[in-house]
């Protein structure tokens, strides 16, 4: 036997039975006219009250939501707002029988057919990404699954998907053959998202999501890591690059396992060289994640190459960013390198980090601290990195630095003896080979301009 009166809550209601045969009613003992409507296969909110029109009174019961769709306390906030509508006189349901007055001073019904893409993505944008802090990057991947690939779907109510997800299995297909399995993965996983957060304030949404309709596709972890003894050749294939800057930029990547586009947006004044540190404000995940990147020497080395370099190539950005370029942000904007000529770069060197750090006899919990990834467990999570940083982190990064340098120094190729691996020289040496590669070429294009003007 259900009681009449309960205080509803979320527990409680989900402890109920459904009714065994007719319907039930169990009414709020918080909230008079909010109830709890038990049938043989649903459980529903409800709020009833008196309607008093031209002096007349009739009773309005209006459906809030089924359990599960909605939470209670978010039912119990509509069915206060119905019930107040209902005590001025005016009939919130959308098929009024009311007066025209009442009609007029009602309050406005929301479109039935919900959010379009555009707006449920500007809304989600501003008030969940950019709210929590999340970096440019990953801002800049959810625009572009929204804006290019689902471009035409910008206008469409998401209701149109959530009532036929077929729609959104051709689309993965679609993408999946067009522009490949992963960015199809990540497209969908977008729209999953900015559904969910969609209907947190559209609750005529459909309830299920519908990327469920989606067979995903396989994703496989890559795996192209270089051992220690492909770290030779690979460094004469960065040799090879023309740009100084970039070559430095592929070396610090692979010596501190960073991530690209936070190291991309490194400026001079995050350089602390005092303290041998490296701090990157907004890496992957936003500002709560920024993190401090303890600096070795080789690492030191590369910076103070990579700065020196910067003010002879490009002094106006060199003021500002670690690693300058002639761009419209005024530094290094895009890091990939043809294949042919710098066969791993970006997250191939991350990887490579980590095999090389696993291999040095780093422990786990050390590299997930030095790659700024999350630490696993409860009793990991006291551990305080920063007081870390100066001594025993520094320690881990020298050894896996001198790991990689070790792997360089005194060995040849093809039997030429090597000169010094490059992470060991000076940036002064390197940047009278500059200069003098740069003074080389004006006296090419002097004699060039003579050889014209005779």
């Amino acid at each position: 036997m259900y009681p009449t009166r309960l205080p509803l809550s979320e527990k409680l209601i989900i402890a109920l039975r459904l009714a065994p045969k007719g319907q039930h009613v169990i009414r709020d003992t918080e909230l008079p006219g909010f109830f709890l409507l038990i049938g043989k296969r649903r459980k529903t909110f409800m709020a009833q009250g008196d309607l008093r029109a031209n002096g007349r009174r009739k009773s309005v019961r209006i459906k809030i939501g089924e359990v599960g769709q909605i939470k209670t306390r978010e039912a119990r906030a509509k069915a206060k707002a119905i019930l107040g509508s209902i005590g001025k006189g005016v009939d919130p349901r959308p098929t009024a029988e009311s007066s025209g007055e009442a009609k007029q001073n009602g309050p406005k019904l929301a479109n039935s057919t919900g959010p379009t893409l555009r707006s449920a993505w500007g809304r989600y944008r501003d008030s969940h990404l950019q709210r929590k802090g999340r970096s440019d990057g990953t801002i800049e991947n959810y625009r572009d699954h929204v804006e290019r690939l689902m471009a035409d779907w910008l206008d469409q109510p998401l209701s149109v998907l959530g009532n036929d997800p077929s729609l959104v299995a051709s689309r993965h297909e679609k993408i999946t053959a067009e522009n490949g399995p992963y960015i199809a993965n990540g497209c969908m996983r977008s729209l999953r998202a900015i559904y969910n957060h969609a209907r947190k304030t559209a609750r005529s949404l459909p309830a299920e999501n519908p990327v469920i309709a989606v067979d995903w596709n396989a994703e496989k972890r890559r795996n192209t890591a270089l051992g220690l003894t492909d770290l030779l050749p690979w460094v004469e294939e960065l040799r090879a690059l023309d740009n100084p800057i970039r070559r430095e930029f592929h070396l610090f990547l692979l010596l501190s396992g960073g991530r690209p586009d936070a190291l991309k947006r490194a400026r001079i004044e995050h350089v602390n060289f005092r303290t041998r540190i490296l701090h990157l404000p907004k890496p992957k995940g936003g500002e709560e994640r920024a993190f401090d990147i303890p600096l070795s020497r080789a690492m030191v080395r590369g910076l103070v190459r990579v700065i020196r370099l910067g003010r002879v190539l490009n002094p106006t950005h060199a003021r500002k960013w670690l690693f300058p370029a002639e761009s419209e942000s005024g530094h290094l904007a895009e890091h990939k390198e043809d294949r042919t000529s710098l066969s791993k770069w970006g997250n191939d060197l991350r990887q490579t980090y980590r095999t090389i750090a696993q291999a040095t006899g780093i422990a786990d919990l050390d590299i997930h601290l030095l790659m700024n990834h999350s630490v696993p467990g409860v009793n990991a999570g006291y551990i305080t990195r920063s007081k870390l940083l100066s001594d025993h982190l520094r320690q881990q990064q020298e050894m896996i630095s001198r790991k990689m340098v070790e792997a360089l120094r005194g060995r040849s190729i093809e039997g030429k003896k090597q000169p010094a691996a490059w992470p060991l020289i000076p940036a002064r040496t390197v940047l009278a080979d500059i200069l003098r590669k740069l003074d080389v070429a004006a006296d090419v294009c002097a004699e060039s301009v003579n050889a014209l003007a005779a």
